[in-house]
């Protein structure tokens, strides 16, 4: 219940773009056509499902106070975590290059299309934003970590492909001069983080049933007192009137 509740936070109500406003740089610049942002959003889930997990690790056993314990006890004092920036984005920079390279070997022109927003990627604020979230969130364990780096990364996924559509469909719209190009894309963009934001009710869960609290009664006897509940108290009760009338 923990992975699924988190797979879609991540996806919807934590959305990198439309929650926080990460990553708008190649949000808006790539977001032109269709086919380029199919390209750059499945490099950004390739790309956090990599990292958060590794920087994870590096979280927990090199950068916490006390992570370097396994070293042994001299090193268990060792706070390291001012070294967070500068790992997380040496981290993020390898596998760039990583997906780069394969890019650029196997997709050439998308390769050429993404241009220089592809290498970009290893200093866009989404992906930083993702191991950070993910070390002030104190995620227990990998397979969240995992879980939440490629949540994470769908739902950037989402968001530059449904701008991406929207803005090749409006091109043919009449749109006032003065909202056309980046003002009309504000505007759609809010919206879409209004109905992003929608899906807080139904992951936030029911309200929690409501408890009775019975009253009790206390019967006094010969030797102590009784105490039972309050139907049974209300069926005494009438039992005494009817004796009494």
């Amino acid at each position: 219940m923990e992975h699924i509740e988190l797979f879609f936070k991540s996806i919807f109500i934590d959305n990198m773009v439309f929650a926080t406003f990460l990553g708008m740089c190649s949000y808006l610049a790539v977001s032109k056509k269709v086919s380029t942002a199919v390209g750059l959003g499945a490099a950004v889930i390739f790309v956090m499902a990599i990292t958060v997990p590794l920087n994870w690790l590096l979280d927990q056993y090199i950068l916490q106070e006390g992570a370097l314990s396994w070293l042994g006890e001299e090193y268990a004092a060792y706070d390291l975590s001012f070294l967070s920036f500068i790992m997380f984005i040496a981290t993020i920079a390898t596998m760039v290059q990583l997906v780069e390279i394969i890019v650029e070997k196997f997709a050439p022109e998308l390769y050429n299309s993404l241009g220089i927003f592809l290498p970009l990627i290893a200093v866009n604020c989404a992906i930083l934003g993702g191991s950070l979230f993910m070390q002030s969130r104190e995620i227990a364990s990998l397979d969240l970590a995992f879980n939440y780096g490629v949540s994470s990364g769908i739902g950037f996924f989402l968001a530059i492909l449904t701008i991406a559509a929207i803005r090749e469909k409006i091109r043919y719209s009449n749109i006032p001069a003065p909202l056309r190009g980046l003002g009309i894309t504000f505007i759609i963009t809010g919206l879409m983080a209004i109905g992003f934001m929608s899906f807080g009710g139904m992951l936030t869960g029911g309200d929690e049933p409501e408890t009775k609290e019975e009253t009790s009664r206390v019967i006094p006897s010969k030797n102590n007192t009784i105490e039972v509940s309050k139907e049974e108290a209300s069926k005494l009760a009438n039992n005494e009137k009817e004796i009494i009338e």
